[in-house]
């Protein structure tokens, strides 16, 4: 999957417009793989592990809170490190813009920090918002299209400003023309002017096709955002299924208990029949 999506991005950064119509559907496709697993049938195990975690990151809640606070910012990334338990917060205004600014930052290259496959984004206080489950592969692919979104601008604006540079050297050669043909005959200026006119009309048609690069460079940026709201939108429905499966098994535990319980004072009951039963066949012989 992330070899497609670097195939894809390859393609647009080496400027192929006639690409962008069919890579878009393409990688809207395996964005949708990559952020909408579906929570299924979760394993007990997998289960425990959440409620660790969440218990975990709960007893540090005034830690988390605290470093939000002197950040300034709408949240932050909270995980124990898998290498030493400590407590990390990354600030950030989303998990996207707090993974954004770890990897921009001196410490992530040093290797000093484990970041676990599953990390959580805490609100501020202020703000009327669950703390959001993200995973660390969804982070590290939302920062790698950002980034590739950021070298498309970059080279957007080169070809505009080489655009811009081509009009103008049309529009003089346009003026020297005019200039030059004032004295030719009336068939060499309508020659000249065709000329200047299928150069005016190829250079529209590049812009034309600029326009479009940037509509569907806007597009990829809202595809992003999109994918940001259904990855969180399915992580809280896999937390809510880990809920309701540890209340399942607490009910199918203690209805267990009381079926034991039962049934083992049938059994001790049928006993004393039978030895009663077994007394009376006794004394009738």
């Amino acid at each position: 999957m992330r070899h497609l999506l670097r195939v894809l991005l390859g393609s647009l950064r080496r400027g192929a417009p006639h690409m962008l119509g069919s890579g878009l559907p393409l990688i809207s496709l395996a964005l949708g793989v990559v952020g909408c697993a579906g929570p299924s049938l979760l394993p007990k195990a997998q289960a425990v592990a959440i409620r660790d975690r969440d218990r975990a990151l709960a007893s540090n809640a005034d830690a988390i809170h605290a470093a939000i606070g002197q950040s300034g910012k709408g949240g932050a990334l909270a995980f124990l490190d898998a290498s030493d338990g400590r407590l990390i917060v990354l600030p950030g205004d989303s998990p996207a813009d707090a993974w954004a600014r770890y990897t921009a930052s001196p410490e992530s290259g040093t290797g000093r920090v484990s970041v676990p496959a599953v990390v959580t984004f805490v609100h501020r206080a202020d703000v009327p918002k669950a703390p959001e489950t993200v995973t660390r592969s969804v982070l590290q692919e939302h920062q790698t299209l950002r980034t590739s979104v950021a070298a498309l601008s970059t080279e957007l604006r080169d070809a505009h400003r080489r655009l811009e540079e081509r009009l103008g050297i049309v529009q003089r050669e346009l003026a020297e023309s005019i200039a030059a043909t004032k004295t030719d005959t009336d068939a060499s200026l309508a020659a000249a002017r065709a000329d200047i006119q299928t150069a005016l009309s190829s250079l529209a048609e590049d812009l034309a096709a600029v326009r479009q690069f940037m509509l569907q460079t806007a597009q990829l940026g809202w595809l992003n955002h999109e994918l940001n709201v259904e990855n969180a939108s399915g992580l809280r429905k896999v937390a809510t299924a880990s809920q309701e499966l540890s209340a399942s098994s607490a009910r199918l535990e203690a209805t267990l208990r009381q079926l034991s319980e039962s049934l083992a004072g049938e059994l001790k009951e049928l006993a004393n029949r039978l030895d009663a039963i077994q007394g009376k066949v006794g004394s009738l012989k």
